[in-house]
């Protein structure tokens, strides 16, 4: 038993056990199943509905009230029941395609770019021609038992997709898998049970990653009280006298720092090529680093994504070069990845260059160390955001940037002060990597259990018997959860990190 998911053994006391006798499916995928279950082909259990599109021209057609799934709203969905679709179509679009529209309990399945993304209408509705949508019709099923043994053989499913631009799974070949089917009243106590679990897991999973989430605004608001001198990191106290920095943003600054434009300690800066100079036509495997927008990070150089172009093009677009420890500053973002953020360039970063949008400022290291003003350049950047220009997006210039207004401390102030981030920041992602490990093992778990129970590996229907008959999460699917916290993130560490380490 995976150790994430031992909480929820208490749910079915005295455990899982086999079925007492079994036979062979002749299916390979299904391999040996309970003596009394039988196998059919999803064809004799459910009427299979193809999608269509009505005209994308004509906007009578679009807007309305009925519910049109794509594979896209199936792979956004997080959970089991689908209401809400990104785009809807009236009464007179879907007359004028061959959309069938099915009824609430229908299960709903991708069958091209990608297979095997799965829901169950909440509501009626209907399909475009990536997905199909599957109608119980006879008394031998419930509609719940079409998608659990759908989600069990998706893998399997998926092998039987063809195609040459896509792979795609024909209504035949849908119509003809084979699942393995229980009697009725088993079929209904699989999925009650299989649904409480499912609740369970769910909700301790929204937990943890609610829980990542207030780990990682924590460690911004120390980090952020850190280098504006909000605390001094000696004491975990405030500073014996403050000053007002004259910077909105900034706000009142301890009394002995400094407050100076970004371009006064820097001794060189540079933006990346704007027009046709630099395209992703010139992208290769190797050759010159270009830095772009998504390898800023908050605070940290993101080196998941890199981009290359040859020594030779680079030598006609002028000097743009980066150098290890140089400061890397976005000039283009949003809310969650504001304009102003900034990194340093490691230290084994190689030939590179910075891109448009992204800024480069190398530093004079006798006032001011990189990696303090990248923290405090990313910590305040969604406040320093009235620099920037446009509507959807923010943006700024280098100029606007090399005017943007930081405070400084002396250099060893700096030092200790990044030391304190540092430790705190490994903290955290000790803490945040125990909890992401935990949500990763409870979806193992809970993979493991759906294919188990609904191929008849363990049998449920005593722990089914035993559950209330009012669940107490019942209506939780789909709600999220977040757990009880207090206004104050510093009051809530202590029990966070307890929780994290649990």
């Amino acid at each position: 038993m995976i150790d994430g998911a031992k909480p929820f053994l208490g749910m079915r006391a005295g455990g899982l056990r086999p079925y007492p006798a079994y036979r062979d499916s002749g299916v390979e995928w299904l391999g040996r199943v309970p003596e009394h279950w039988e196998v059919r082909r999803l064809k004799g259990l459910a009427k299979i509905l193809n999608g269509a599109t009505p005209a994308s021209g004509r906007r009578e057609y679009w807007g309305g009230d009925i519910l049109w799934l794509t594979p896209e709203d199936l792979g956004r969905l997080r959970g089991r029941d689908i209401r809400q679709s990104r785009r809807s179509i009236t009464r007179v679009g879907y007359e004028s395609c061959g959309s069938t529209l099915a009824p609430v309990g229908s299960t709903v399945m991708s069958t091209r770019a990608p297979i095997g993304h799965l829901a169950i209408l909440g509501r009626e509705g209907c399909t475009n021609q990536g997905c199909r949508l599957l109608v119980p019709e006879n008394d031998a099923v419930v509609p719940e038992w079409v998608y659990l043994g759908l989600l069990t053989a998706r893998s399997e499913l998926q092998a039987l997709g063809q195609g040459t631009t896509f792979a795609e799974l024909s209504r035949d070949a849908l119509g003809a898998f084979a699942l393995s089917l229980p009697p009725l009243s088993e079929q209904t106590a699989i999925a009650r049970f299989l649904e409480a679990a499912d609740r369970r897991i769910r909700r301790y999973i929204r937990a943890k990653e609610r829980l990542v989430e207030l780990l990682e605004e924590r460690k911004r608001a120390l980090i952020h009280e850190a280098v504006t001198g909000r605390i001094d990191v000696r004491t975990g106290q405030p500073y014996p006298a403050y000053k007002d920095s004259g910077v909105e943003w900034l706000g009142k600054v301890p009394e002995h720092w400094g407050v100076v434009p970004l371009g006064r300690i820097a001794v060189a800066r540079c933006d990346g090529p704007f027009g046709s100079g630099l395209k992703s036509s010139h992208y290769m495997d190797r050759g010159v680093r270009v830095v772009r927008l998504q390898n800023i990070g908050h605070g940290e150089f993101r080196n998941d994504d890199s981009a290359f172009i040859s020594a030779e093009h680079y030598s006609t677009l002028g000097d743009h070069s980066v150098v290890p420890e140089d400061i890397l500053i976005a000039g283009l973002g949003d809310r969650n990845h504001p304009a102003g953020r900034a990194c340093v360039a490691p230290r084994d970063i190689g030939p590179t260059m910075v891109k448009a949008d992204c800024f480069r400022f190398r530093l004079d290291r006798s006032q001011a160390l990189p990696r303090f003003v990248a923290l405090q350049l990313t910590a305040t950047a969604l406040g320093a955001a009235g620099l920037s220009r446009g509507a959807t997006r923010q943006r700024i210039n280098l100029s606007g940037t090399a005017g943007r207004r930081i405070t400084l401390p002396t250099i060893q102030q700096q030092k200790s002060i990044i030391e304190y981030v540092t430790r705190e920041i490994v903290s955290t992602s000790m803490l945040q990597g125990n909890a992401e490990r935990q949500i990763a093992l409870l979806r193992e778990y809970r993979t493991r259990l759906i294919a188990d129970v609904v191929t008849g590996k363990l049998d449920v229907r005593e722990a089914a018997a035993r559950l209330p008959e009012t669940d107490p999460l019942a209506g939780d699917r789909d709600r999220a959860d977040p757990i009880r916290t207090e206004s104050n993130l510093h009051s809530t560490a202590h029990d966070m990190m307890k929780e994290a380490s649990a």
